[in-house]
């Protein structure tokens, strides 16, 4: 389980004012919510690269706020992240990329991790582009291989930041439904964070909203879909009635 305990973290302004969402084994989450409002912060602490000012992240028990080092390390080897922009290094190959994480932390022999490398791309419908380069893929290929990347280290959990942005209807799907691949095929536990609300109904178990800081609301796709908050309505709907904040 992955558990946010009343996390605040401010930068300029408060961004992250009191969250408290809980996330159970195997299930994947989806978080909502405006552009700037902390969607991608809220990421970036589970994995150590940012720490909140006040407030616990819980991975199976374990505080991960308080680790840093090769405790940290540890902790970030159980986590694949599908970055927003792909991430990919230009100069290195697909392969390279891929098996990243694997020349640097598994210990297995260069022939083991090419054939990791292959069984990844297979898996996301990438066979035999491994000495590619990036800038000779389209932007849904980068997004694949950035997956192919994610999985390779065999991660408990995965964190997708913006999964579909910048993807065409359907490769955006051909991305969600590879999501729901992993999640059938691996068993990984998995946090999306997304405002793409066609990628969220489909791809999660639960959605919640983050919005001024705190989760204002949680539950299935259909209780978002049916809920009457007229907030998350506005959200949801894509509709820009005047300011949000006369909806408050």
């Amino acid at each position: 389980m992955i558990e946010f305990v009343h996390l605040k973290k401010s930068f300029a302004k408060p961004v992250l004012v009191d969250v408290n969402l809980q996330v159970e084994h195997g299930e994947t989450m989806v978080v909502i919510g405006r552009s700037g409002c902390g969607k991608s912060v809220l990421l970036k602490h589970i994995i150590g690269l940012l720490k909140p000012d006040e407030g616990a992240l819980m991975i199976d028990g374990q505080d991960v706020t308080r680790l840093n080092g090769t405790a940290l390390d540890e902790i970030r080897k159980r986590f694949g992240f599908l970055f927003q922009a792909s991430a990919l290094f230009d100069s290195m190959t697909v392969g390279e990329n891929v098996g990243a994480g694997l020349t640097i932390h598994s210990g297995k022999t260069e022939e083991e991790i090419n054939e990791r490398v292959r069984e990844c791309l297979r898996m996301v419908g990438l066979k035999g582009i491994e000495e590619f380069k990036p800038a000779e893929l389209s932007g849904g290929m980068r997004k694949r291989v950035g997956l192919a990347r994610a999985i390779a280290m065999n991660p408990e959990y995965i964190l997708y930041d913006e999964p579909t942005t910048g993807l065409d209807p359907i490769m955006a799907d051909i991305i969600n439904d590879l999501i729901l691949s992993m999640k059938k095929e691996l068993a990984i536990t998995s946090i999306a964070v997304t405002h793409d609300m066609v990628s969220a109904y489909k791809i999660a178990d639960r959605i919640a909203m983050l919005h001024d800081g705190v989760i204002r609301i949680i539950g299935t796709p259909d209780e978002i879909k049916n809920c009457d908050d007229p907030l998350v309505q506005q959200f949801i709907l894509g509709k820009g009635d005047g300011p949000i904040k006369s909806l408050e």
